[in-house]
């Protein structure tokens, strides 16, 4: 599987990316700029420049994860060579958001599979793990800001509208990750702390027909003993948790977050039914 994420990876940064002038985050980004500047070949470069982040991690990181990247590299380099000399053109008559859209679906699939079965495709994913390993900087948020950096390097060689794109085809490809890591259930997760705890309880069970879990909590500031419910619903039956939380108690706090990413990262905070829901990773 991580043979064929890298397959289909590769095949969108070739047949989409560099051949409609699209940028890429990470070392893939990295290749993309020596290509557009000086036509360095991508598969040559991107073992190139792995080559020592990949010493520096067997150093700090476990020998399995190494491999795992290491093999992920090298499938990587592989099928950028092959897709070259094996071009398939796609006719998407110059269409910047086609040529986006194809490149996030399709990049975007193959990375979340190499993710899915344990594998990396090297560059940036081991510089954000040791961070996260000896600094405790979130591998999520190391990845964003040398992301960030690399786009706005290739700027040297590429044009403010095909920046843009690329902002849409990065969009595309995280969300297409998100998915195939996290599967179809969508599941929201909602802990409540309220004043009125049993009358949700009656209409949740009652008018939603959802279980619900009663966790005992104490107050940091008052030492009161205080219930906080916990229910899972559905997206769509979110709304309506929502509505029936804040007719009964308009000074209950919610916090919902993404079940199947509650042990990592992905919560999701809200404030008051009463005001405005504010929503921070």
């Amino acid at each position: 599987m991580i043979t064929i994420g890298c397959a289909a990876y590769a095949f969108a940064l070739v047949t989409f990316n560099i051949a409609n002038q699209l940028a890429d985050g990470g070392i893939s980004g990295v290749t993309l700029i020596l290509k557009g500047l000086f036509n360095f070949n991508p598969a040559y470069s991107t073992i190139i420049i792995n080559i020592p982040l990949i010493m520096i991690g067997y150093r700090f990181l476990g020998r399995r994860s190494i491999i795992y990247t290491l093999y992920g590299t090298l499938m990587l380099s592989l099928f950028l060579w092959v897709w070259q000399r094996v071009p398939i053109n796609i006719a998407l008559h110059h269409d910047l958001f086609l040529a986006a859209m194809a490149a996030g679906i399709t990049g975007g699939a193959g990375s979340g599979l190499v993710y899915r079965f344990g594998g990396t495709t090297g560059g940036t994913d081991i510089i954000a793990r040791i961070f996260e390993r000896f600094r405790g900087i979130p591998m999520g948020q190391t990845l964003l800001w040398l992301d960030i950096l690399v786009l706005f390097v290739s700027l040297v060689y590429i044009d403010i509208r095909h920046m843009a794109y690329t902002l849409l085809y990065s969009y595309v490809f995280s969300r297409l990750v998100n998915f195939i890591l996290s599967g179809t259930y969508a599941a929201k997760g909602v802990l409540i702390v309220s004043t009125k705890s049993q009358e949700i309880i009656d209409q949740v069970m009652t008018v939603m027909e959802r279980g619900v879990s009663i966790l005992h909590g104490e107050g940091g500031y008052s030492h009161k003993d205080r219930p906080m419910l916990y229910i899972v619903v559905s997206p769509s039956e979110l709304h309506e948790l929502q509505t029936i939380v804040g007719e009964l108690d308009e000074n209950a706090f919610m916090t919902i977050f993404d079940v199947n990413e509650a042990i990592g990262e992905g919560f999701t905070y809200s404030r008051p039914t009463h005001g405005l829901f504010k929503h921070a990773h």
